[in-house]
């Protein structure tokens, strides 16, 4: 059996030493937002208690799919260098960015320089998708982030991480592996509002209909999502989690969860369970539910 812990949008706090000239065009919204609501929807302490949990299920990997930050500083990514390097040795955590980490195209660069220990390839390549084994698993990142206008959220992944993504998952089912694909946004159409959504996630689904996964995860709604979409040989579950970090105070979303899924069996047809471990109003984490996911339908 393979364990795969998943953990989403932990919009790591509080932002640090920035300068004004940082904060003009989108990032001055942004930080509005942040004084306003996310500052206090995002709670660390309750992010310290999932990590913890996730620590102590002793999962074999750590998959994490974006918006380690808010508004996409260059501090931003040196906090979550020190977070995911506390989530365990590096060649046992993914990580995929969100909108929130490419929020603006100066964000892209120091993005691309901290955060490359969890992003890159098994031989070390740079950029997206990232290929990379795990024992029976073959994890597939894309980066769905792209810099956009004030008050939009939309995702990206364009042609050619469409077509590079493809030979990789028919790769990966030649060589015998279970296929898992990590992307930040909900990679289905109607996964998310119009203002927030991956604008070609037809182009996607299309990509999984000619060549087809086991598992597509995914963050950016801060809600539990379960959907289905035809794949080559089966239909395929594509899990969305909940952020990390939101507490009562959070006004939008669900409490902070994490996802622990077990994989086993063939790579034709393998046993995928999903196990939602919630923080509780009494201060514990939790197991919320426990489900399979085989045999789905179309959602």
């Amino acid at each position: 059996m393979f364990t795969l812990a998943h953990l989403s949008d932990p919009h790591l706090g509080p932002l640090t030493k920035f300068s004004l000239r940082e904060l003009i065009g989108k990032r001055a919204t942004g930080y509005v937002n942040w004084r306003r609501k996310r500052r206090h929807a995002h709670d660390m302490e309750i992010l310290g208690l999932i990590v913890a949990d996730i620590l102590a299920q002793k999962p074999d990997h750590i998959a994490c799919t974006g918006d380690v930050s808010h508004i996409g500083l260059p501090t931003e990514f040196k906090t979550a260098f020190t977070f995911l390097d506390t989530l365990g040795p590096r060649d046992t955590v993914s990580f995929v960015p969100g909108n929130h980490d490419c929020y603006t195209r100066s964000s892209l660069a120091a993005l691309s320089h901290e955060l490359e220990p969890w992003c890159s390839g098994d031989g070390g390549e740079a950029g997206y998708p990232w290929y990379r084994q795990r024992g029976p698993v073959a994890l597939i990142g894309m980066n769905s982030g792209i810099p956009t206008m004030p008050l939009m959220a939309t995702g990206r992944v364009g042609s050619a991480q469409i077509a590079v993504t493809e030979k990789l998952l028919a790769q990966a089912k030649a060589d015998g592996l279970i296929r898992v694909v990590l992307i930040h946004h909900p990679p289905y159409v109607g996964g998310a509002r119009r203002t927030r959504e991956l604008v070609d996630a037809d182009a996607f689904e299309e990509m999984l209909r000619r060549v087809g996964a086991e598992l597509v995860l995914h963050g950016h709604n801060h809600r539990f999502s379960l959907a289905w979409r035809p794949g080559l040989d089966h239909d395929v579950p594509i899990v969305g989690v909940p952020s990390a970090s939101i507490g009562p105070r959070g006004g939008h979303g669900e409490l902070a969860c994490w996802h622990l899924l077990r994989i086993e069996g063939p790579p034709a047809a393998p046993h995928i369970s999903l196990e939602r471990r919630a923080f509780d109003l009494d201060g514990t984490v939790k197991q919320l539910q426990l489900m399979p996911l085989t045999g789905g339908g179309i959602v």
